[in-house]
Protein backbone atom coordinates (compact mmCIF):
# COMPACT_ATOMS: atom_id res chain seq x y z
CA UNK A 1 0.00 0.00 0.00
CA UNK A 2 2.86 2.33 0.92
CA UNK A 3 4.75 1.47 -2.24
CA UNK A 4 1.37 2.39 -4.24
CA UNK A 5 0.98 6.11 -2.56
CA UNK A 6 4.87 6.30 -3.49
CA UNK A 7 4.46 5.61 -6.73
CA UNK A 8 1.22 7.65 -6.93
CA UNK A 9 2.96 10.50 -5.26
CA UNK A 10 6.54 10.09 -7.83
CA UNK A 11 4.34 10.54 -10.81
CA UNK A 12 1.89 13.22 -9.80
CA UNK A 13 5.47 15.12 -9.29
CA UNK A 14 6.66 14.10 -12.37
CA UNK A 15 3.73 15.51 -14.54
CA UNK A 16 3.92 18.26 -12.44
CA UNK A 17 7.53 19.22 -13.18
CA UNK A 18 6.51 18.93 -17.06
CA UNK A 19 3.81 21.13 -16.80
CA UNK A 20 5.46 23.74 -15.65
CA UNK A 21 8.72 23.03 -17.79
CA UNK A 22 5.92 23.26 -21.07
CA UNK A 23 4.07 26.34 -19.53
CA UNK A 24 6.42 28.84 -20.09
CA UNK A 25 7.25 27.92 -23.67
CA UNK A 26 3.11 27.59 -24.66
CA UNK A 27 2.28 31.34 -22.85
CA UNK A 28 5.27 33.02 -24.88
CA UNK A 29 3.99 31.48 -28.29
CA UNK A 30 0.04 32.43 -27.52
CA UNK A 31 1.08 36.26 -26.35
CA UNK A 32 1.19 39.12 -28.68
CA UNK A 33 4.22 40.24 -27.34
CA UNK A 34 5.93 43.39 -29.07
CA UNK A 35 8.83 42.76 -30.95
CA UNK A 36 12.20 43.96 -28.94
CA UNK A 37 12.80 47.29 -29.36
CA UNK A 38 9.62 48.44 -30.74
CA UNK A 39 7.98 51.94 -29.06
CA UNK A 40 4.95 51.39 -27.15
CA UNK A 41 1.91 50.71 -29.45
CA UNK A 42 3.59 49.06 -32.13
CA UNK A 43 3.06 45.80 -33.29
CA UNK A 44 5.42 45.21 -36.13
CA UNK A 45 5.79 45.05 -39.81
CA UNK A 46 5.73 41.39 -39.41
CA UNK A 47 1.61 41.01 -37.99
CA UNK A 48 1.09 44.36 -40.51
CA UNK A 49 2.14 41.91 -43.36
CA UNK A 50 0.31 38.60 -42.30
CA UNK A 51 -3.39 40.35 -42.99
CA UNK A 52 -2.31 42.95 -45.64
CA UNK A 53 -0.55 40.34 -48.14
CA UNK A 54 -1.56 42.37 -51.33
CA UNK A 55 0.72 45.17 -50.09
CA UNK A 56 3.28 43.16 -48.36
CA UNK A 57 4.10 41.07 -52.26
CA UNK A 58 4.54 44.43 -53.89
CA UNK A 59 7.04 46.20 -50.62
CA UNK A 60 8.84 43.73 -49.95
CA UNK A 61 11.20 43.86 -53.24
CA UNK A 62 10.97 47.62 -53.34
CA UNK A 63 13.50 50.34 -52.46
CA UNK A 64 12.08 51.00 -49.41
CA UNK A 65 12.04 47.75 -47.78
CA UNK A 66 15.93 47.49 -48.79
CA UNK A 67 16.32 50.98 -47.21
CA UNK A 68 15.41 49.43 -44.00
CA UNK A 69 18.61 47.60 -42.26
CA UNK A 70 16.51 44.32 -40.84
CA UNK A 71 19.38 44.25 -37.79
CA UNK A 72 17.73 47.41 -36.57
CA UNK A 73 13.92 47.87 -34.87
CA UNK A 74 13.39 50.59 -37.58
CA UNK A 75 12.68 47.72 -40.32
CA UNK A 76 10.29 46.06 -37.84
CA UNK A 77 8.37 49.25 -37.77
CA UNK A 78 8.43 50.05 -41.11
CA UNK A 79 4.65 50.11 -42.07
CA UNK A 80 4.00 52.05 -38.63
CA UNK A 81 6.25 54.81 -39.75
CA UNK A 82 4.29 56.13 -42.22
CA UNK A 83 0.80 54.46 -41.03
CA UNK A 84 1.25 55.09 -37.29
CA UNK A 85 1.06 52.66 -34.17
CA UNK A 86 -0.91 49.60 -35.12
CA UNK A 87 -1.79 48.08 -31.70
CA UNK A 88 -5.37 49.60 -31.54
CA UNK A 89 -6.02 48.62 -35.25
CA UNK A 90 -5.56 44.97 -34.18
CA UNK A 91 -7.31 45.46 -31.17
CA UNK A 92 -10.60 46.97 -33.15
CA UNK A 93 -10.25 45.66 -36.65
CA UNK A 94 -11.71 48.29 -39.02
CA UNK A 95 -12.31 51.26 -36.48
CA UNK A 96 -12.02 54.51 -37.72
CA UNK A 97 -9.11 56.89 -36.97
CA UNK A 98 -6.88 53.69 -35.50
CA UNK A 99 -4.46 53.82 -38.09
CA UNK A 100 -2.97 57.08 -40.74
CA UNK A 101 -5.10 56.30 -43.81
CA UNK A 102 -3.08 58.39 -46.84
CA UNK A 103 -6.47 58.21 -48.87
CA UNK A 104 -7.98 60.17 -46.00
CA UNK A 105 -6.00 62.64 -44.76
CA UNK A 106 -5.35 66.27 -46.38
CA UNK A 107 -2.62 66.33 -49.13
CA UNK A 108 -0.30 68.62 -46.85
CA UNK A 109 -0.52 66.01 -43.60
CA UNK A 110 0.05 63.18 -46.60
CA UNK A 111 3.41 65.21 -47.78
CA UNK A 112 4.58 65.96 -44.51
CA UNK A 113 4.57 62.27 -43.52
CA UNK A 114 6.52 61.56 -46.69
CA UNK A 115 9.06 64.77 -45.46
CA UNK A 116 9.79 63.60 -42.14
CA UNK A 117 12.11 60.83 -43.64
CA UNK A 118 12.96 62.82 -47.41
CA UNK A 119 13.74 66.08 -45.81
CA UNK A 120 17.05 66.49 -48.03
CA UNK A 121 18.49 69.32 -50.33
CA UNK A 122 16.66 68.38 -53.36
CA UNK A 123 13.04 68.02 -51.46
CA UNK A 124 13.36 71.58 -49.46
CA UNK A 125 11.84 73.47 -51.47
CA UNK A 126 8.37 71.80 -51.79
CA UNK A 127 6.50 73.71 -49.85
CA UNK A 128 4.66 76.47 -51.07
CA UNK A 129 5.92 75.10 -54.59
CA UNK A 130 3.48 75.12 -57.56
CA UNK A 131 2.65 71.13 -56.94
CA UNK A 132 2.25 71.68 -53.58
CA UNK A 133 0.19 75.00 -53.41
CA UNK A 134 -1.98 72.53 -56.23
CA UNK A 135 -2.66 69.95 -53.56
CA UNK A 136 -0.37 67.70 -55.43
CA UNK A 137 0.73 64.56 -52.74
CA UNK A 138 4.38 62.77 -52.85
CA UNK A 139 1.64 59.56 -53.12
CA UNK A 140 0.25 61.39 -56.53
CA UNK A 141 3.74 59.96 -58.29
CA UNK A 142 5.18 57.38 -55.96
CA UNK A 143 3.33 54.59 -55.08
CA UNK A 144 5.13 52.80 -51.42
CA UNK A 145 3.73 49.64 -52.03
CA UNK A 146 3.37 48.25 -55.76
CA UNK A 147 5.98 50.70 -57.57
CA UNK A 148 6.04 50.49 -61.30
CA UNK A 149 9.64 51.87 -61.73
CA UNK A 150 13.04 51.03 -59.85
CA UNK A 151 13.90 54.21 -59.69
CA UNK A 152 12.33 56.51 -57.40
CA UNK A 153 9.14 53.90 -56.81
CA UNK A 154 7.23 55.86 -59.68
CA UNK A 155 3.41 54.83 -60.48
CA UNK A 156 4.06 54.71 -63.98
CA UNK A 157 7.41 53.11 -65.85
CA UNK A 158 8.79 56.07 -66.64
CA UNK A 159 9.13 59.64 -65.45
CA UNK A 160 7.44 61.66 -68.70
CA UNK A 161 4.47 59.28 -68.07
CA UNK A 162 4.03 59.74 -64.72
CA UNK A 163 4.38 63.40 -65.66
CA UNK A 164 2.19 62.94 -68.12
CA UNK A 165 -0.99 61.24 -65.43
CA UNK A 166 -1.69 65.39 -65.09
CA UNK A 167 0.50 66.65 -67.54
CA UNK A 168 -2.05 65.38 -70.60
CA UNK A 169 -1.30 68.77 -73.54
CA UNK A 170 2.56 68.80 -72.54
CA UNK A 171 2.63 64.84 -73.39
CA UNK A 172 0.74 65.12 -76.29
CA UNK A 173 2.96 67.70 -77.58
CA UNK A 174 5.85 65.44 -77.25
CA UNK A 175 4.52 63.32 -79.92
CA UNK A 176 4.58 66.09 -82.42
CA UNK A 177 7.10 66.11 -85.16
CA UNK A 178 9.66 68.79 -83.80
CA UNK A 179 10.31 68.01 -80.45
CA UNK A 180 12.78 67.42 -77.50
CA UNK A 181 14.64 63.96 -77.59
CA UNK A 182 12.33 62.75 -74.31
CA UNK A 183 10.70 60.13 -76.48
CA UNK A 184 13.74 58.73 -77.33
CA UNK A 185 14.76 58.71 -74.17
CA UNK A 186 17.39 61.24 -74.09
CA UNK A 187 15.52 63.56 -71.57
CA UNK A 188 12.89 63.83 -69.03
CA UNK A 189 10.81 65.82 -67.67
CA UNK A 190 12.88 66.74 -64.83
CA UNK A 191 15.15 67.29 -67.31
CA UNK A 192 14.45 71.08 -67.11
CA UNK A 193 11.97 70.78 -64.03
CA UNK A 194 12.58 70.01 -60.33
CA UNK A 195 9.10 68.25 -59.27
CA UNK A 196 9.84 68.60 -56.18
CA UNK A 197 10.37 72.80 -56.11
CA UNK A 198 12.42 75.09 -57.43
CA UNK A 199 12.44 78.96 -56.90
CA UNK A 200 12.59 80.00 -60.13
CA UNK A 201 9.75 80.60 -62.71
CA UNK A 202 7.63 77.34 -63.56
CA UNK A 203 9.63 75.08 -61.07
CA UNK A 204 12.99 75.09 -63.69
CA UNK A 205 15.81 73.60 -62.56
CA UNK A 206 18.01 76.63 -62.59
CA UNK A 207 17.98 80.77 -64.30
CA UNK A 208 15.63 82.98 -63.22
CA UNK A 209 14.07 83.38 -66.38
CA UNK A 210 12.59 81.03 -68.73
CA UNK A 211 15.66 82.47 -71.56
CA UNK A 212 18.43 82.02 -68.45
CA UNK A 213 17.62 78.22 -68.00
CA UNK A 214 17.26 77.56 -72.07
CA UNK A 215 20.54 79.16 -72.58
CA UNK A 216 22.22 76.69 -69.88
CA UNK A 217 22.57 74.45 -72.79
CA UNK A 218 22.36 76.50 -75.94
CA UNK A 219 25.12 78.60 -74.64
CA UNK A 220 25.52 80.18 -78.43
CA UNK A 221 22.43 81.63 -78.06
CA UNK A 222 22.98 84.05 -74.53
CA UNK A 223 24.75 86.83 -75.22
CA UNK A 224 25.11 89.46 -74.38
CA UNK A 225 24.84 90.86 -77.95
CA UNK A 226 25.86 94.16 -79.86
CA UNK A 227 22.41 93.74 -81.49
CA UNK A 228 19.81 92.18 -78.86
CA UNK A 229 16.67 90.97 -79.88
CA UNK A 230 14.43 91.67 -77.61
CA UNK A 231 11.52 88.92 -77.99
CA UNK A 232 15.04 86.49 -77.75
CA UNK A 233 16.36 88.15 -74.40
CA UNK A 234 13.02 88.38 -72.64
CA UNK A 235 11.92 84.62 -73.20
CA UNK A 236 12.98 81.73 -75.49
CA UNK A 237 8.93 80.60 -75.18
CA UNK A 238 7.67 83.64 -76.91
CA UNK A 239 8.78 81.77 -80.33
CA UNK A 240 9.59 78.32 -79.01
CA UNK A 241 7.48 75.64 -77.70
CA UNK A 242 9.77 73.58 -75.32
CA UNK A 243 6.91 70.70 -75.10
CA UNK A 244 6.91 70.39 -78.69
CA UNK A 245 5.74 71.92 -82.14
CA UNK A 246 4.37 70.86 -85.61
CA UNK A 247 6.69 73.70 -86.90
CA UNK A 248 10.17 73.35 -87.46
CA UNK A 249 12.46 74.09 -84.74
CA UNK A 250 9.83 74.25 -82.05
CA UNK A 251 8.17 77.32 -83.48
CA UNK A 252 4.89 78.29 -82.38
CA UNK A 253 3.86 79.50 -85.44
CA UNK A 254 4.99 79.03 -88.74
CA UNK A 255 7.31 81.35 -90.42
CA UNK A 256 7.17 84.11 -91.92
CA UNK A 257 3.43 84.70 -89.77
CA UNK A 258 5.79 84.14 -86.29
CA UNK A 259 7.84 87.45 -87.42
CA UNK A 260 4.47 89.27 -88.50
CA UNK A 261 2.96 88.71 -85.14
CA UNK A 262 5.26 91.71 -83.78
CA UNK A 263 6.31 93.21 -87.20
CA UNK A 264 3.32 93.76 -88.82
CA UNK A 265 3.88 96.83 -90.70
CA UNK A 266 7.25 95.76 -92.39
CA UNK A 267 5.41 95.63 -95.75
CA UNK A 268 6.58 92.31 -96.41
CA UNK A 269 3.78 89.37 -97.16
CA UNK A 270 3.69 86.39 -95.57
CA UNK A 271 4.42 84.45 -98.70
CA UNK A 272 4.86 84.87 -102.45
CA UNK A 273 1.85 86.02 -103.36
CA UNK A 274 1.24 89.53 -102.23
CA UNK A 275 -1.40 92.30 -102.22
CA UNK A 276 -0.18 93.81 -105.30
CA UNK A 277 0.78 91.09 -107.36
CA UNK A 278 -0.25 87.46 -108.27
CA UNK A 279 3.72 86.70 -107.25
CA UNK A 280 6.42 88.30 -105.98
CA UNK A 281 9.77 88.58 -107.77
CA UNK A 282 11.60 88.45 -104.82
CA UNK A 283 13.32 85.76 -104.14
CA UNK A 284 13.65 86.51 -100.23
CA UNK A 285 10.58 85.43 -99.50
CA UNK A 286 10.95 81.80 -100.41
CA UNK A 287 12.54 79.03 -98.23
CA UNK A 288 13.08 80.03 -94.52
CA UNK A 289 11.05 83.50 -95.43
CA UNK A 290 12.59 86.38 -93.11
CA UNK A 291 15.50 84.48 -91.63
CA UNK A 292 17.04 84.27 -95.04
CA UNK A 293 18.00 87.56 -94.38
CA UNK A 294 17.71 88.02 -90.71
CA UNK A 295 20.00 84.65 -89.91
CA UNK A 296 21.47 86.13 -86.71
CA UNK A 297 17.47 86.19 -85.37
CA UNK A 298 18.69 85.71 -81.84
CA UNK A 299 21.26 88.93 -81.37
CA UNK A 300 24.19 89.87 -83.57
CA UNK A 301 27.52 91.63 -82.42
CA UNK A 302 28.45 92.76 -85.99
CA UNK A 303 28.52 96.92 -86.28
CA UNK A 304 26.36 96.62 -88.89
CA UNK A 305 23.97 93.75 -87.18
CA UNK A 306 21.01 95.77 -86.25
CA UNK A 307 18.97 94.07 -88.71
CA UNK A 308 20.60 90.74 -87.65
CA UNK A 309 21.49 90.30 -91.41
CA UNK A 310 25.06 89.47 -90.32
Amino acid sequence: MANRTLGTWMCGLLLGTVGLLLLPAHTAGTAQTPQPGLKPGYVGAAKCMSCHEVQAKGYKDSPHARAWDPRTPAAASACETCHGPGSGHIEDVGAKGRLRNFKKITPREASETCMTCHNREEHSQWQGSMHDARNVTCVNCHSVHTPKSETGQLKQETVTATCGQCHREKAAKIQRSSHMPVREGKMECTSCHNQHGSTNVRMLRAGNTVSEFCTSCHAEKRGPFLWDHPPARESCATCHDPHGSSNDRMLVARAPMLCQRCHVHRQHPASVYDANAVASKSSRLVGRACVNCHSNIHGSNHPSGQFFQR
